[in-house]
């Protein structure tokens, strides 16, 4: 049974993807018969096109809606144990700690996108979804959110060099990057990420 299946796989409120759901030999279109016929009983809740969540009360008994970051993250960064993009922009500086400013539009960097960038509105917020440099895998993501955040360093950081320093040394640590793992993939960036890369002495910090 098609509820059972999705409440084994899936907790209230999580975003399901219709492209998730195992067809187990219907149709497709038999497979949005059946998700349509669950959200008319209210067993479950269509989010968007293609995307649907268990339902969820708050402590007041009100319905809870997914926020739409976390659609997003589903969506374009990372679900069922697969990653193919990550956060850019100041929402990456902001995870590496080099920033306090919040964009007003996060931007993603993800495997999804087809075009080089196209803003993508997701419930009440807007997203600038951009297509990556490399293909974004779970092997890579660490050093390619580092590369990434290189290549616009100046503009997002409003700490002093030495805290950032130590920032990204921390997280090079945290993640176990090696230099053969930048080595790979800085020449698909930009000179800045050279730049910024030498400036930061990172030869001496990389293994």
């Amino acid at each position: 049974m098609l509820l059972a299946y999705l409440k084994e796989n899936y907790t209230p409120n999580e975003p399901i993807f219709f492209a998730d759901i195992p067809a187990e030999g219907r149709s497709k279109p038999a497979l949005s018969a059946e998700l349509r016929t669950l959200c008319e009983s209210g067993d479950l809740c269509k989010y968007d096109k293609g995307v649907f969540y268990l339902p969820k009360k708050s402590v007041l008994n009100m319905p809870v809606i997914p926020a739409a970051d976390t659609v997003a993250h589903y969506k374009y960064i990372a679900r069922r144990g697969k990653t193919y993009g990550y956060y850019g922009g100041n929402t990456l500086a902001n995870h590496f700690g080099v920033s306090t400013q919040v964009p007003r539009k996060p931007e993603i960097v993800s495997n999804i996108m087809t075009a080089k960038v196209k803003e993508v509105r997701i419930g009440k917020m807007t997203f600038i979804v951009r297509r990556p440099t490399v293909e974004v895998t779970n092997q890579n993501v660490d050093v390619l959110r580092l590369l990434e955040l290189l290549k616009h360093l100046e503009y997002y950081m409003d700490e002093e060099y030495d805290d950032v320093k130590d920032h990204i040394r921390e997280y090079i640590d945290t993640h176990s990057i090696k230099k053969k793992d930048v080595d790979q993939y800085i020449r698909r960036f930009p000179l800045t990420v050279f730049k910024n890369y030498y400036e930061l002495e990172m030869e001496h910090v990389l293994a």
